[in-house]
């Protein structure tokens, strides 16, 4: 398996929460977060489409260090 946990919200109760993995093979970082509202799409789309294979997920700033422990960890492993 090439998933790799990072972190998940410090503040939920650790069920259906934002977490963060990294994909080392294929050089991805993957988050689940909360779905955006219609109104948060609405201003995403002002930027260009969402094509339907995307989506758009919130992530709380409390999230920062995980993201960037998955930053690091992903550019780490394509320093070779």
């Amino acid at each position: 398996m090439t998933l790799r946990f990072i972190a998940k919200d410090p503040e939920t109760n650790g069920d259906h929460c934002p977490t963060v993995w990294v994909r080392h093979e294929e050089q991805e970082i993957v988050v689940q977060g909360w779905l955006a509202d219609a109104v948060l799409k609405a201003e995403c789309l002002t930027t260009g489409p969402i094509p339907d294979n995307e989506g758009v997920v919130r992530l709380p700033f409390r999230m920062i260090q995980a993201i960037r422990e998955a930053c690091d960890v992903a550019e780490g492993a394509t320093v070779r």
